[in-house]
């Protein structure tokens, strides 16, 4: 069964003059700064250079060494740690800057910038700069509702502060609420905005020319009308990447299986049940694709037999279930492509992770291999964040990139399939 859901548009931005602002962004310690890292690299790809600080708390839910990784510069905790290369950073950092950006602004954060506290790296340059201040609030949302919090917030708005305001959605304690972190694609586009409107509102345009077909989630294989086979794939990280493509000016489809995500808005969504269903509905898309994202979890067997009805247990203390192959998409796809298509595939591994997928790579004559141990934490299903090892056609030394948002990891998949493209 294959259903088709319509697609929506939205705003996406580049800043097309380039200029190099310096932003610095502020990190603190809510369960959204992982978001942050979504944020640095959209002011990166936008033209920005970005220095981050952080507090204590912030890094004990990202480490700094991810930052710097992104960045290229250090990043700043504690005035006082040996290693820090500048012993009046809060100073010489906060002077350095075009606009001082927090995210996540915490209830915490927000109370002392309002009574001028600076016992942390990141309230000292709220106090040091002369630049302007944009925070982005998440928390709770009887924490946002509180007099004590709308007292500070007022007092920072009277200051001069411009807020991202939170939006209303489901929060990390699983409530319903005011207090979720704006989306990443409009806390960038408010900051570009406040530095002059560079191109806040302009379509990223390195993939016009592209139009990607992306797979998603984890097929279902039908024991009876009750029962199926599947897997752990939540969507989340193909739907990343459908959303990295779109936003940067590609046509996007995308053939989802079942997924617990949210699927984004943009993109065409083709809505299927089993790996035949998948097989079928890419094989009819794939001639208008450039781009192939084998992102999908996809059932290497089912059952032979579907029963009609539903099995009873009745009188049946074991049950044998005899397999069979489904259709290897991946492989279909990469055999029969026009040319100039890319593909990339993923691999999901336990044990033996490079091997298996620079065999994978070999194998099937992909463009790209995205691969990840299941086992590491941060990384694999259901997780908003992972760890991967990219390997591509051509290049001897696989590329291990560190623990960040799936989000972010989109983006630096598409890279490499533009410099693919680049390289002709």
């Amino acid at each position: 069964m294959i259903n088709f859901e319509s697609p929506a548009s939205g705003p996406v931005f580049m800043n097309e003059d380039k200029k190099k602002y310096c932003i610095g962004l502020g990190v603190t310690g809510g369960i959204a700064a992982y978001k942050a890292i979504e944020v640095l690299r959209l002011l990166q790809r936008a033209g920005c250079d970005v220095k981050v600080a952080m507090t204590s708390h912030a890094a004990e839910f990202i480490r700094p060494l991810t930052f710097r990784a992104l960045s290229g510069h250090y990043v700043l905790v504690d005035d006082y740690d040996p290693g820090n290369p500048d012993p009046i950073a809060h100073i010489n950092f906060s002077q350095s800057i075009d606009l001082f950006l927090v995210v996540p602004a915490t209830a915490n954060t927000l109370a002392k910038f309002a009574n001028g506290i600076a016992d942390d790296f990141v309230s000292s340059t709220y106090l040091a700069s002369t630049a302007p201040v944009m925070v982005a609030p998440a928390m709770n949302s009887l924490m946002w509702d509180h007099p004590a919090t709308r007292r500070n917030i007022e007092r920072l708005k009277y200051d001069g502060v411009m807020f991202v305001e939170p939006v209303s959605g489901e929060l990390a304690c699983k409530t319903v609420g005011t207090g979720k972190l704006e989306d990443v694609e409009n806390i960038t586009a408010q900051v570009l905005e406040a530095l002059g409107g560079a191109g806040a509102n302009e379509r990223v345009s390195d993939l016009t020319a592209e139009s990607f077909l992306i797979t998603v989630g984890g097929t279902r294989e039908a024991i009876d009308p009750v029962r199926f086979i599947t897997n752990h794939s939540s969507g989340k990280m193909g739907f990343a990447i459908a959303a990295a493509a779109f936003e940067r000016g590609a046509k996007v489809t995308v053939v989802a299986a079942s997924t617990s995500a949210d699927a984004p808005s943009g993109p065409r969504i083709v809505r299927v049940e089993s790996a035949r269903d998948m097989y079928r509905a890419v094989i009819s898309e794939i001639d208008g694709a450039t781009v192939y994202v084998g992102a999908a979890a996809v059932s290497d067997y089912r059952p032979k037999n579907e029963a009609a009805t539903k099995i009873k247990k009745k009188d049946m203390d074991e049950m044998t279930l005899e397999l069979e192959k489904t259709d290897d998409i991946l492989a279909e796809v990469a055999n029969s492509r026009k040319n100039g298509q890319i593909i990339a595939g993923f691999a999901a591994e336990t044990t033996n992770l490079i091997e298996y997928a620079r065999e994978k790579l070999l194998k099937k004559d992909l463009d790209i291999v995205v691969a990840n141990d299941i086992t590491q934490e941060g990384a694999g299903f259901n997780t908003d964040t992972n760890i991967v090892t990219i390997l591509t056609k051509g290049v001897d030394e696989p590329e291990s990139l560190p623990l960040m948002s799936k989000r972010e990891l989109a983006d630096q998949i598409i890279d490499r399939i533009v410099k693919i493209r680049n390289a002709g």
